[in-house]
């Protein structure tokens, strides 16, 4: 009974990290690899179900069709 004090408040806060962990969206080689902030492309963290199309910026939208942002102009 004693060690139940501890593996159910640990279960509660792993449980809460795995949660808290799946909300990225985003990749960071993308940001990396542009060397561009996500707000470059990005107006607001969307969830996976919802239409991320509506959430990119003209940036975005070129880099979803391009692979880079070579060639974009603002």
């Amino acid at each position: 009974m004693q060690h139940l004090k501890v593996v159910i408040p640990a279960a509660i806060l792993l449980g809460g990290f795995v949660v808290c962990s799946t909300a990225t969206y985003g990749k960071a080689e993308y940001t990396k690899q542009e060397k561009k902030a996500c707000s470059f492309c990005h107006t607001a963290a969307v969830p996976k179900d919802a239409d991320s199309a509506k959430s990119l910026t003209d940036a975005g939208k070129y880099y979803n069709d391009h692979k880079s942002l070579d060639g974009y102009k603002k």
